[in-house]
């Protein structure tokens, strides 16, 4: 890309020394020092860098013996830069030094150098901030482009330079960065300079530091490096170490892992983890201090929900991968974030398999992940995983889910396809041949292709550079053992144009069913052109993707999928996932009937696999909430879904033996909110008495940490007003690390428009101060309960109605960060079914500033459009197929 709006290449940064003093914890403000060396590469008078709400004072630039000084600043806002003037001309130099002297701010902005505020599990150290309400730490989150918050710099990913870091604190505090301390000595005020060792060469989003009441568990790899086994560290704030043990059981073993696979050693001499009470995302690959929300790394054996222990050890290999696919060789970049997310992503499920075979987490990537992503990729509004970024300020425009999971979609297509081992062969090569440098996904496919010999530019260019996917669209000749497969284009709108349908993508096809092959055996054949006909296929059994490992989706005739339903003795956990997700997307779409997806539904009524039910699952939810509105299609739908669970639920009842197996007691909360959430009466009146229970005598009677979501879920529905006053105590007040997660989920579901207008809206929206901190969601949870609060039928409405008349409340919580605007508006607003409120939308965002999440804005517009177009196709068509079969 030409037209990249880049920095002037006059000042070229080599090396970074950065102190940071005077933290000000009564005005949130510090003062720091930076000496930046580098190279003036022409003559000029004027020095362009990054800076966001920093003050400069004086500029120093240095020559040899010569030096200038400067402190005329010109700071534009807009592109978060400040030009330096100096009073002559600078000459060209091999060796320059650039020194600022500067304020910042600790904000509370989750972005740059911030401050997170937390109730402390244990006494804390004298020095630290407080209030009222709260105690803080600080931290740093400068992914994509927030280093420039917290110090003046070249904040762009191929300006890769090597920093020293030091940091004046309270002397009972603690402080971390990339690298391990080299010294710390003791300075005026009850202080300590606390330096650390030199950095490797690295973008500056990949620099980090805290501060806090930090304590740690500690670990070592097994392998040794550099003569020496690999110090691994959960940093938590005081009280919560013991919490960090699940992560600490993880890291070392991937470590050792990734550093076998990838033929390269973890390149650092250490490796941090840092639990942060305020966090945007789920982590941040930081190189050798990796920060995380606290869901994400925290886990008490006695009050956690065991899901969790999936997240985490998902999340500790996602963010170790980065370690060398994203810090060791960068994007060089953003418009190629793809890369780094993609690959993290597969190789973080990648590492999860290996150590934990039996949570299938292939299955579950497939049910969770690739959905996901089909349904962000299915809007024409959607953009391809590799898309142009003229600024670093618009990366958060694709900072999303395509990047991560349609990325690691295609990464583990290209995987499979490749053969797993050829394929980390090209990876090895990729990264040692790009090591501490920064490069472009050709260089990746080049890798790749000589690892394996194939030309796998040409596979995937059009998956890279071309928005959406294709849906193989399958007709069986009449008399004879042949297929016929059409790939085009996939909008859930259906409305496909000609000129939506140009893109010819490669497509395995991965076929089962060749008559004469071994049973089960599949073949290899790949789709290169628009259409083509496959002789010596089966009239009794055939399946496309096998695996699903391809990133498209199937159209089958509609007597093929209904026979597919009863030939589930065929079909891998996969298949059954994937052909039912595929069924209702075509369903959804208008490419196929819904009565074909019910259809295919109802023959998984013997199913007990916890993946497969949760597609399953997920699918009737979809239909419940586009035409839920219809008294008798709901009830039908709510039928249909009783008697889907009936089985499985009768398995695995309420309480299962303590050494059960993960999936199953993920299988059973499923099952129980799926029976609460439809009018099962047994199980409601079961969860209802153990609400009351619990209400009752708390110590006596305590909830099972993976029963709390139903229970929860009862209560809510059950008497809103009374549980929504309990549920909001209870959020407050639980010592269950993702406690707060369950019960903002459950709060969401309240069914009264009184309790959701008068107590949950201004809960989600108030500002604390002045709100008391109960009754005030923090910025970075306020999605939890919005999206539940979308989804609900009777709080959607009134969602909307807030952000509309009171959109200044909804900026003045969010505006300091746009992630959680983007994230806000994705999560509110996607839900309607009508016309009308769509337009609605269009008319109120015609005043509205959109920057940040104008993309965004284009896809919920696009989903509604959907959602609507679905439900005016296909209502008579469900409420046919439910009365037919029974259940309306």
């Amino acid at each position: 890309m030409t037209d990249r709006d880049i920095l002037p290449d006059t000042f070229k940064p080599v090396h970074y020394d950065l102190v940071i003093k005077d933290l000000d914890f009564k005005n949130w403000s510090y003062k720091g020092t930076v000496r930046i060396d580098g190279q003036l590469v022409r003559p000029a008078t004027e020095i362009v860098l990054n800076t966001l709400e920093l003050t400069l004072h004086k500029a120093t630039l240095t020559v040899g013996d010569q030096s200038w000084d400067s402190t005329t600043f010109a700071e534009d806002t807009k592109t978060q830069r400040s030009t330096i003037t100096f009073p002559q001309e600078l000459p060209t130099s091999s060796s320059a030094s650039l020194t600022i002297e500067f304020t910042g701010l600790l904000n509370h902005d989750m972005a740059g150098f911030y401050r997170s505020q937390y109730k402390p599990a244990a006494p804390a150290a004298a020095s630290v901030p407080r209030d009222d309400e709260f105690h803080y730490m600080l931290s740093t989150q400068f992914e994509a482009c927030d280093a420039r918050r917290a110090f003046p710099c070249f904040d762009e990913p191929n300006l890769k330079a090597t920093f020293d870091f030091a940091i004046e604190i309270p002397e009972d505090q603690v402080a971390l960065s990339n690298m391990p301390e080299k010294e710390s000595r003791p300075v005026p005020g009850g202080k300590k300079l606390v330096s650390f060792e030199r950095s490797p060469v690295m973008s500056t989003y990949l620099l980090a530091w805290a501060v806090g009441d930090f304590e740690y568990v500690e670990a070592f790899t097994d392998r040794l490096y550099n003569g020496r086994k690999l110090p691994v560290r959960v940093y938590t704030t005081r009280g919560l170490k013991e919490q960090g043990r699940w992560a600490l059981e993880h890291a070392p073993k991937i470590i050792d892992y990734f550093s076998e696979q990838f033929e390269i050693d973890y390149p650092l001499p250490k490796s941090d983890i840092l639990a942060v009470h305020e966090f945007t995302h789920g982590a941040m690959e930081n190189w050798g201090l990796v920060t995380y929300r606290m869901t994400a790394i925290l886990f008490d054996e006695q009050l956690s929900e065991a899901r969790f222990r999936n997240r985490i050890a998902y999340v500790v290999a996602h963010e170790l991968a980065h370690q060398w696919f994203g810090n060791l060789v960068t994007m060089d970049w953003w418009d190629e974030l793809w890369l780094n997310e993609g690959f993290a992503t597969w190789a973080g499920w990648l590492a999860t398999d290996y150590l934990h075979p039996d949570w299938e987490v292939w299955p579950q990537f497939i049910n969770e992940g690739m959905d996901q992503a089909f349904a962000l990729d299915a809007v024409r509004s959607s953009h391809p995983i590799q898309v142009e970024v003229r600024d670093a300020l618009d990366v958060n425009q694709i900072f999303d889910k395509i990047s991560y999971l349609k990325g690691c979609s295609m990464i583990r297509m290209l995987a499979s396809n490749l053969g797993i081992q050829t394929f980390l062969k090209g990876i090895a090569i990729y990264l040692k041949r790009h090591a501490y440098g920064n490069a472009k996904t050709e260089a990746l496919w080049a890798a790749l292709s000589e690892a394996s010999g194939v030309d796998v530019n040409a596979m995937m260019k059009p998956w890279i550079e071309k928005v959406g996917f294709p849906v193989l669209t399958v007709s069986e000749a009449a008399d004879q053992q042949q297929i016929t497969v059409l790939q085009s284009r996939f909008l859930s709108t259906g409305d496909v144009k000609p000129e939506d349908d140009t893109t010819t993508w490669w497509v395995p096809l991965a076929l089962k069913g060749k008559i004469g092959a071994q049973e089960g055996a599949v073949e290899a054949l790949s789709l290169t052109t628009k259409e083509t006909t496959i002789d010596g296929v089966s009239k009794e059994f055939y399946q496309l993707n096998a695996g699903a490992t391809g990133f498209y989706r199937v159209n089958y005739p509609e007597a093929r999928l209904r026979l597919l339903g009863m030939q589930l003795e065929c079909l891998t956990t996969e298949d059954k996932i994937f052909i039912t997700g595929s069924a209702a997307d075509l369903a959804f779409s208008g490419y196929a009937t819904t009565g074909a997806l019910l259809s295919f539904i109802q023959g998984l009524k013997s199913e007990t696999h916890y993946r497969v039910l949760s597609q399953a699952l997920d699918s009737l939810a979809t239909l419940k909430s586009v035409f839920g509105d219809d008294e008798q299609i709901k009830k039908g739908l709510e039928k249909l879904t009783l008697e889907l669970v009936e089985k499985a639920l009768k398995l695995v009842g309420w309480e299962g033996p303590k050494d059960e197996d993960y999936n199953t007691s993920l299988l059973r909360k499923r099952l129980l909110l799926a029976a609460v959430s439809n009018g099962h009466e047994e199980i409601t009146a079961e969860a209802l008495r153990r609400w009351t229970a619990y209400q009752s005598s708390p110590t006596t009677s305590p909830i099972a940490a993976d029963l709390r979501g139903p229970i929860y879920r009862a209560a809510i529905l059950g008497d809103p007003a009374a549980a929504a006053k309990a549920l909001k105590h209870e959020w407050f007040t639980t010592p269950a690390i993702d406690g707060k997660e369950v019960c903002l989920s459950a709060l969401g579901h309240a069914p009264d428009e009184a309790v959701v207008r008068d107590v949950l809206i201004p809960f989600l929206f108030n500002i604390s101060p002045p709100a008391a901190a109960a009754d005030s969601v923090p910025a970075a949870d306020m999605h939890i309960l919005a999206g539940v609060l979308a989804a609900n039928r009777v709080a959607r409405p009134l969602l909307w109605k807030f952000l509309k008349e009171e959109w200044e409340v909804f900026n003045k919580k969010l505006a300091g960060n746009p992630i959680l605007v983007d994230r806000m508006v994705r999560v509110s607003l996607p839900k309607f079914t009508d016309y009308e409120t769509l337009g609605e939308i269009e008319k109120f965002f015609e005043g509205v500033s959109t920057k940040g999440f104008d993309r965004t804005l284009e896809q919920v517009k696009d989903t509604i459009r959907g959602r609507a177009a679905y439900k005016a196709r296909d209502r008579e068509g469900v409420r046919g197929w439910l009365v037919g079969n029974g259940y309306a």
